[in-house]
Order: structure tokens, then C-alpha cells, then sequence
């Protein structure tokens, strides 16, 4: 890893962006020292890399975008993720936050819609070391040959909670995923006790579609 990663202008601005996520209340350690750590600059295009660490979504190509910092970290802290979690993320965009997961100790797989995207996400991961397991497919049927997982992170919005990754969560794993209509989502946290589901709802979050068989244009 560069110098520049290390001592340049961009460490400060980081950490401002980690003490303004921290401030809003997320307060899981190992998650803001990933978030510290992690060089979202690299995750950007080049025509942002200034706005990288503004809390902002910014645009990726393929209409797709690289979730805003607070976002990244509200989602995050809510899949409880420790040392060796097994984590599938359903939307691997700019691979921003399989890089964070990933630093935080976790077993990464993902899933990207757009190969384009995956071969850059793919770049970025091997360039800064994170060893994650990804492929291109429909992630709204999730990833059965490695389930179930402990975590499961959806980084766009569904209608409704896609039943396959319901079918994947392990007893007492954790799914993370927008629902809503296109315009507007709420954040639902799914825990997995047997066969039941207990839900709880954060409010007031807006992201791309989650397109797929399980999710919208069914037929896309």
C-alpha cells in the first residue's frame, strides 16, 4: 500500500468521516477501526476521488452507486459481525464494503449483477490484499454452495425479503436488506432463531433497486 494511503491528505479526511459516523452513534469499534483503515478512495471514480470521503452516495457507472459511509456503517454494526463470521453480500458494486467486512475478520462471498463492476471490485480487493470469494450471478437466490452464513448484506433495495436468503441464514445469523417501493426503504434487520424471525425496522434510507428473479424486474 502507498505512502499516500498512509500519511497523505486523504488519513485526515477518513478520519473525519469516522468521528461524524461515530457521532451519529454507531458505536462498534472494530467496525469504525475498519472504516479508519479502509482507503474508500480507491473505491471511487476517479472523477469523485475528492468527495470519497463526504457522507454521500456517489455514482460507480452501471447506475449502480458506492453507499454513503453512514450507511455502509449502520448496516454493518447491524449484522454483528466478529473475527470469522461467514458474511454473503448481495451487491458487490464498487467491493467498498466486502473491503470493510473483510477487514473487520469476516469470511466474505458476494455476488455482482454487472461483470464490469465485479472485475473492478475484483481489482481494488487483490490490490489492498482481502481475500473475498465473489461471482457474477443473480444475488437475490443467494449463494447456496457456502450457506448458511452468520450474515447476510443486501446493498439494494427489494419489494419484499427474498425467501432464499431467509433459507441460507444459519441459526442465529443476521440479514440486512432495504425494503420498500423504488423511491424510498426501510433497513430490515432479520435475526434467525430456528425457524422463526425476529425483525426490527430502521427508518429512512434510500438505494438502487435489487434486480433479480426475487426481486424486481423478476424477468431481468
Amino acid at each position: 500500500m502507498s505512502e499516500l494511503l498512509q500519511n497523505g491528505r486523504f488519513k485526515s479526511e477518513r478520519k473525519e468521516m469516522v468521528e461524524l459516523i461515530r457521532s451519529r452513534g454507531v458505536k462498534d469499534e472494530n467496525l469504525l477501526k475498519a472504516m479508519l483503515k479502509v482507503p474508500r478512495h480507491l473505491f471511487v471514480n476517479e472523477l469523485f476521488i475528492g468527495r470519497a470521503y463526504e457522507d454521500s452516495a456517489l455514482p460507480i457507472g452501471m447506475s449502480q452507486t458506492i453507499s454513503q459511509p453512514y450507511t455502509v456503517a449502520v448496516m454493518t454494526e447491524a449484522l454483528e459481525v466478529k473475527k470469522g463470521s461467514k458474511i454473503l453480500e448481495i451487491g458487490t458494486g464498487s467491493g467498498y464494503q466486502a473491503a470493510i467486512l473483510a477487514e473487520m475478520g469476516a469470511k466474505v462471498y458476494t455476488i455482482e449483477r454487472y461483470v464490469e463492476l465485479l472485475n473492478s471490485a475484483r481489482k481494488n480487493l487483490e490490490k489492498l490484499g482481502y481475500q473475498v470469494v465473489s461471482k457474477c450471478g443473480d444475488g437475490t437466490i443467494g449463494w447456496s454452495e457456502f450457506a448458511p452464513y452468520d450474515g447476510i448484506i443486501v446493498t439494494a433495495a427489494a419489494p419484499d425479503v427474498p425467501q432464499p436468503l431467509l433459507d441460507q441464514l444459519a441459526d442465529g445469523g443476521i440479514l440486512v436488506i432495504p425494503i420498500g417501493d423504488i423511491d424510498t426503504q426501510n433497513l430490515h434487520v432479520i435475526k434467525k432463531f430456528k425457524d422463526k424471525f425476529d425483525t426490527r425496522v430502521i427508518f429512512g434510507f434510500r438505494f438502487v433497486p435489487l434486480i433479480g428473479k426475487m426481486g424486481w424486474q423478476g424477468n431481468g
